[in-house]
């Protein structure tokens, strides 16, 4: 007579991965063949008769469901599953719908990114960077969905840096939490490096260089506080508001008094192609328009916090990548075409000094909000890291003493070393290209590529349509490693161009001299 686990029956379509041990070799809306026990087992969680289950499943993969510390998963009807934002008893985290995550996305993305492009402009001319601008954006709206597509078959994970283990395992989620944490401080840190131009630049240079750093990542660290993205989505619209005022006081005063040291008679060098675009140059053109997409980075984020990202998540994808690609087209073409070879970069000192001057005040609340929404994004998953590390997930959410002291110890932590990056890496055009080269490449890029070749390994040539994506998902690795190796390289060489300069104040990390853009 056979035992049940002698028996092996072909599961449905619609049972999800989520639902069936690693150990089986599940993989969602794929046939797959297990024991009767787990498929009951399987059946009840679908129907919600089974709440608050811990399991843990043998194998050594971290496949479709939580292991170790992400044991806790509890699904209801419609497939809908709980992660650790949902502790119950607590306060839950899934506060989010499509209106409030587009919000957040945009004040994500439309940040400092936007500043480098009339710049990018002028160095490779008008047509290239219109090219760049509209097919990274798309890459990036598809990349992006790639994420959303991990994320439906592993809706535990609650940041990137958690499907990386789904994919790779503890040690490749290391990897990834620690290279992700060092690109959004990356990135704050260039937030930081744009205030004390701004701050330099409206003060004719007060203070201190390292002064102004400190002061913007202070007004950071404390927006940084409040411990869920609903905060980010309140302060998103004043941010996006001020980001397009900036530039739109920008373009106007370009186009009525002209750019910033023009002579009295003079013509702009405007060209649709730029001549003699060396590799440096055409490489840190390209690395500045990809970090103007460099939002992937907490999408994954985004998604576990919202209350039905499948739902919700691509209309504000489509309104976020809408938004940005349009206006970052009008703000790259409007003011290198008003400005010329008088562009500067960041893009607001190409207005005359006084004009200059008030739309950075302007742009302002937009640069401390990039700080905060990319801040907010590493905190969290330092803070779930260190919640995890003390044995306390399940109080993930709570507003007790214990979480508090965490959550303020590792924005205060972040913050420290933004503040050392920053000021060693004092130059804007230089951090935002390095930045781009080392993590932007992979979290916008190259990781979702990696993530649809995981999903679909068994299927890569099944019909045209998959061997297009195949081949697209290959050029994005190739991408990615080619802004790894020849960006980098690229980035660096400018920064040390930049120090040898006669022309340049800023001679070294760590200075008080003056970073103003006049």
């Amino acid at each position: 007579m056979l035992s049940s686990n002698d028996v092996k029956v072909r599961v449905p379509v619609w049972v999800k991965s989520a639902d069936i041990p690693p150990s089986q070799g599940a993989m969602m809306g794929a046939p797959t063949l297990f024991n009767p026990p787990a498929f009951a087992n399987s059946l009840k969680m679908l129907a919600g008769k089974e709440k608050n289950v811990n399991r843990k499943w043998s194998g050594s993969t971290y496949g479709s469901a939580r292991r170790g510390d992400l044991e806790k998963e509890e699904s209801f009807g419609q497939g809908q599953t709980r992660n650790a934002y949902e502790a119950e008893g607590e306060t839950s985290y899934r506060t989010m719908g499509r209106w409030n995550a587009a919000i957040v996305m945009i004040t994500n993305q439309v940040g400092l990114g936007i500043l480098s492009l009339p710049g990018a402009a002028q160095d490779i001319g008008i047509v290239p960077v219109v090219i760049l601008i509209i097919v990274v954006g798309l890459l990036s709206t598809y990349t992006a969905y790639e994420l959303l597509q991990y994320y439906r078959r592993h809706p535990h994970v609650l940041n990137m840096a958690d499907q990386a283990r789904v994919l790779g395992g503890k040690t490749f989620q290391i990897i990834t939490g620690i290279g992700m944490v060092i690109k959004l401080i990356l990135t704050c840190a260039s937030a930081g490096v744009t205030m004390s131009v701004a701050l330099n630049s409206m003060s004719d240079h007060a203070m201190c260089t390292v002064a102004f750093i400190a002061f913007s990542i202070i007004g950071c660290w404390l927006l940084c506080l409040p411990r869920t993205f609903q905060f980010v989505s309140w302060v998103g619209i004043p941010s996006t508001v001020s980001i397009i005022a900036g530039l739109l006081s920008t373009i106007i005063s370009l186009g009525v008094k002209g750019p910033q040291g023009n002579p009295q008679e003079y013509s702009l060098g405007v060209k649709a192609f730029a001549d003699n675009v060396d590799f440096n140059t055409g490489v840190g053109a390209f690395l500045r328009v990809t970090y103007s997409y460099a939002g992937n980075v907490g999408f994954p984020s985004l998604m576990a916090e919202m209350k039905d990202p499948s739902r919700d998540f691509v209309p504000a994808l489509v309104i976020l990548q809408c938004f940005s690609i349009t206006f970052y087209l009008i703000s790259a073409i409007a003011i290198y075409c008003l400005a010329g070879q008088y562009t500067s970069s960041p893009a607001l000192g190409s207005a005359p000094e006084l004009l200059a001057k008030v739309a950075y005040g302007i742009v302002f609340p937009a640069l401390l909000a990039t700080g905060l929404v990319f801040g907010h994004t590493s905190i969290k998953l330092m803070y779930i890291t260190g919640m995890r590390v003390i044995k306390a997930q399940d109080k993930i959410t709570s507003g007790g003493l214990k979480s508090w002291v965490v959550w303020i110890g590792m924005v205060s932590s972040f913050w420290v070393l933004a503040f050392i990056l920053a000021n060693a890496i004092p130059i804007f055009d230089s951090i935002v290209s390095i930045s781009s080269a080392t993590f932007i490449a992979w979290f916008t890029f190259g990781l979702a590529a990696i993530f649809w070749f995981h999903m679909n390994w068994g299927g890569l040539f099944l019909n045209w349509k998959k061997i297009s994506l195949s081949v697209l998902n290959l050029l994005i690795v190739c991408m990615a490693v080619f802004m790894n190796v020849g960006g980098l390289y690229s980035a660096i060489s400018g920064l040390l161009d930049i120090y040898r300069s006669d022309e340049n104040n800023i001679k070294g990390s760590f200075t008080c001299a003056d970073n103003a853009i006049f």
